[in-house]
């Protein structure tokens, strides 16, 4: 994937979604991983030539897991600093209540659930009304079979999603882009990805879903492929 490819895979979600429009402040949520980091140099790229004037901001939540994190925080700083875009760290004991109190078998529902809730009360108090989220078209699909196969039903997070009790709007601009496109324009591009620090990482129920679809890939070829056109005809039916 390259520059212009980014760029229209974003210019296509946006529009089709209606995700943008005149006067926005959107916060970005900033992980440091591949994903969030493409997320917001695209949105960036974006911002100099779309026609709805829009303004930008990057939001890091800091969980705790590492007293030496303080650097990684500052690469992403700096990232911030090239692009222009003022950068803000929410610092957090979510590592210490989810996995040293709560002591949670299952911590990522806990875990996100704080994360969000921290993202959101910082991004009020910026004066933003949406904020995005870096969510590809793996994820997407992968979301999608986790409820059917461990919730016996069809549902996915949709592309766009009012708070009510907030009234902040979630977008989420990257559903037609793939995690291997992605993951190539941030190593192409030289940009500063941070390793997940969570003990859960690769130990999770999506993991496992994750492995299963590339495994099944392999017998069903267009598996991919006609996954992600049901979670569109889904999108279409349930978002119109």
């Amino acid at each position: 994937m390259n520059n212009q490819k980014l760029l229209s895979y974003l210019r296509q979600c946006i529009k089709q979604y209606n995700m943008i429009n005149h006067g926005d402040r959107i916060a970005v949520g900033l992980s440091g991983g591949k994903d969030s980091l493409t997320l917001l140099y695209g949105l960036k790229q974006l911002q100099a030539f779309y026609p709805e004037s829009f303004e930008l901001a990057a939001i890091h939540v800091n969980l705790g897991i590492k007293a030496d994190f303080k650097a990684s925080i500052s690469l992403m700083e700096d990232f911030c600093k090239k692009l222009n875009i003022p950068f803000y760290c929410v610092d957090t004991d979510i590592f210490q209540v989810v996995f040293k109190e709560r002591k949670e078998k299952n911590p990522c529902s806990l875990c996100a659930k704080m994360r969000k809730g921290a993202l959101n009360k910082k991004a009020l108090a910026l004066g933003c009304n949406k904020i995005a989220y870096a969510h590809h078209k793996d994820d997407f699909i992968e979301t999608s079979m986790m409820s059917l196969l461990l919730e016996g039903h069809y549902y996915c997070f949709p592309p766009v999603t009012f708070l009510n009790k907030t009234g902040l709007t979630l977008i989420r601009p990257m559903l037609y882009m793939e995690e291997k496109e992605i993951k190539g324009f941030a190593y192409k591009n030289k940009f500063p990805v941070i390793n997940n620090p969570c003990p859960a990482d690769g130990n999770t129920k999506r993991q496992v879903i994750k492995d299963f679809i590339e495994e099944s890939s392999q017998k069903f070829p267009y598996m991919k492929k006609n996954l992600n056109a049901a979670l569109l005809n889904y999108f279409e039916e349930t978002t119109s």
